[in-house]
């Protein structure tokens, strides 16, 4: 795995442990697997920071770091990967994840007008909710089940990969 790549964008755990907005946490923040990049936090990471994403709630990364930390994933991943619903991306997603929603209750889905507004938004909202957040919840599960497997995946190739690498070269040196 290209670990080089991850550290020098990772934060120092260290720097994170004696900030003081974060000594809430106390023992918490030290576990190991928060901040190692093996396959495990990692592939944990990537599950609980696509399920953050999807879900529209503001203070994703609160979220993400909430379920990071019991379930041992590496607690920078999660949190970065909250943004790939950013107020870019955010409209985009969020209405996919609606239509979806309203697919899997077999609702009619409900035509954006030429103008968003907010008053359009306060008067659908009753029909809109429902999908809405079934359909994120339903988005965040499944990229969390491929984002965990597909790490796993990638890992295990990459591990494989170099492992025949190195045998290959070995054999090279041994017999000229």
């Amino acid at each position: 795995m290209p670990r080089r790549i991850f550290k020098r964008y990772m934060p120092d755990p260290d720097s994170i442990r004696s900030n003081k907005s974060l000594r809430f946490l106390g023992h918490l923040i030290h576990d190991a697997n928060l901040w190692h990049l093996n396959r495990h936090s990692v592939a944990r990471a990537m599950a609980v920071g696509l399920f953050a994403a999807f879900i529209p709630i503001p203070m994703q990364m609160l979220l993400a770091a909430s379920l990071a930390i019991p379930v041992r994933g590496n607690l920078p991943i999660s949190i970065g990967l909250v943004w790939l619903t950013n107020p870019i991306t955010m409209p985009p997603v969020f209405y996919c994840t609606y239509k979806l929603g309203a697919w899997m209750m077999q609702l009619p889905a409900i035509s954006l007008p030429e103008h968003l507004s907010l008053e359009w938004i306060t008067s659908e909202l009753g029909a809109l909710w429902q999908p809405f957040l079934l359909g994120s919840f339903v988005s965040g599960v499944v990229c969390a089940i491929l984002g965990y497997s597909l790490t796993m995946l990638y890992w295990r190739w990459w591990v494989r990969r170099s492992w025949q690498k190195r045998q290959l070269l070995r054999r090279q040196q041994r017999h000229p």
